[in-house]
């Protein structure tokens, strides 16, 4: 089955500890309800730097990379209708999906 890369961006900083907790809590129930299509559940990442033939940059350009999880699905119009489900869209983030291609090395 194929695997697909969903790669987070932007989202809402939060105010307090417990809003934190509790859109993880429900990010948490979210990625548990897709049962074996998750293969890595992924992690959310911190500021990044932008690394280009013209040097590094301290940012992560205008749509920064906020964090990724890797599933399987038959299509990659499977994986979008997982993504839509996600409460990462409900705080103002997009969801990227990609789908990763086998390659021989």
């Amino acid at each position: 089955m194929p695997k697909f890369l969903l790669a987070y961006h932007g989202g809402h900083n939060f105010k307090s500890k417990e809003e934190g907790m509790e859109h993880m809590a429900k990010w948490q129930a979210w990625s548990a309800g897709l049962g074996d299509a998750v293969i890595d559940p992924g992690m959310p990442v911190g500021p990044s730097k932008t690394v280009s033939a013209n040097g590094i940059a301290d940012d992560g350009g205008p749509n920064p990379l906020s964090g990724i999880t890797v599933l399987q699905a038959d299509t990659i119009e499977a994986a979008c209708e997982m993504a839509k489900a996600c409460p990462h869209v409900d705080i103002g983030g997009t969801i990227e999906v990609a789908q990763a291609m086998d390659m021989e090395m």
